[in-house]
């Protein structure tokens, strides 16, 4: 397996209210590549959310190649969306992009 940081693009389209972003976050915690080996995106915000209303998910995901990596992710941001109160219609999501790959595993 390859550990792979993906990167999850969003909307919110309606009003988010921080305890709603900060459950999310918490839900994501597992997936933060900051607590990983992949040292390059250490500083990079699990969830940064912009004034306009998009945001980006960077989630740390094992699979065994980039494509099964990216449907994981978009699987396991959807699945926090939704537990965190936030209608799909409310909260659409992009392509997921794969931004770093740790091989050395």
């Amino acid at each position: 397996m390859t550990a792979y940081v993906i990167t999850v693009p969003g909307t919110f389209l309606t009003d988010v209210p921080d305890a709603v972003r900060d459950e999310l976050a918490r839900r994501l915690r597992r997936q933060d590549p900051a607590r990983s080996d992949l040292r390059e995106v250490e500083e990079l915000g699990l969830l940064t959310v912009n004034e306009d209303g998009t945001f980006c998910l960077r989630l740390e995901v094992e699979a065994a190649d980039r494509s099964r990596a990216e449907g994981d992710a978009l699987r396991i941001a959807a699945s926090a969306l939704a537990e965190s109160g936030l209608a799909e219609k409310d909260a659409p999501l992009g392509p997921a992009v794969v931004t770093g790959i740790d091989t050395a595993g």
